[in-house]
């Protein structure tokens, strides 16, 4: 049996259109809504502000989260990337996976635990990280998130077996 490359994709992770199109489109009725009644029936000029801060801020949402779930997760042998080349985490820093339905974890995903800590990063609908922890799903189908989750863990197996 040949040996896999280290550069190989085992497993990807997309968002899902439907699931985009509904989480997107929610985001930005939100804002359509709160600046309508910030405007059409404007409260006090100090919660006017606040309704005003609060629909400009989630169609900025609605526009990042549009932007970053266009990408889509890669699983190699070494690291878990996105297509764009970011690099989420190397396989030899993750410690754990919790996939367990009472994990604070992203919708249809699992959580990594990681033995150092990272800059905190967020790219809505899809994956975020902070500090030792990274979250994986959101608008993500649960078939490849659970495929993705349990090649990680099959990964780190072959690890503590060496």
């Amino acid at each position: 049996m040949a040996k896999q490359s280290e550069d190989e994709v085992l497993a990807t992770v997309a968002a899902s259109l439907m699931r985009r199109v509904i989480g997107i489109g929610m985001l930005a009725f939100l804002a359509v809504i709160v600046l309508y009644v910030a405007i059409a029936t404007p409260p006090a000029f100090g919660w006017q502000m606040f309704l005003i801060a609060m629909g400009t801020g989630a169609l900025m949402v609605a526009n990042i989260m549009r932007v970053s779930t266009r990408n889509t997760l890669e699983l190699t042998r070494t690291e878990l990337r996105d297509n764009e080349g970011t690099v989420l985490v190397r396989i030899e820093d993750v410690t754990s996976i919790d996939r367990g339905a009472f994990a604070f974890k992203p919708s249809n995903g699992f959580l990594l635990r990681l033995k150092t800590s990272h800059s905190s990063d967020w790219r809505p609908g899809l994956w975020w990280r902070a500090s030792k922890r990274i979250g994986v799903g959101g608008m993500t189908p649960m078939r490849e998130t659970k495929f993705m989750a349990e090649m990680i863990a099959l990964l780190l197996a072959e690890r503590e077996g060496a």
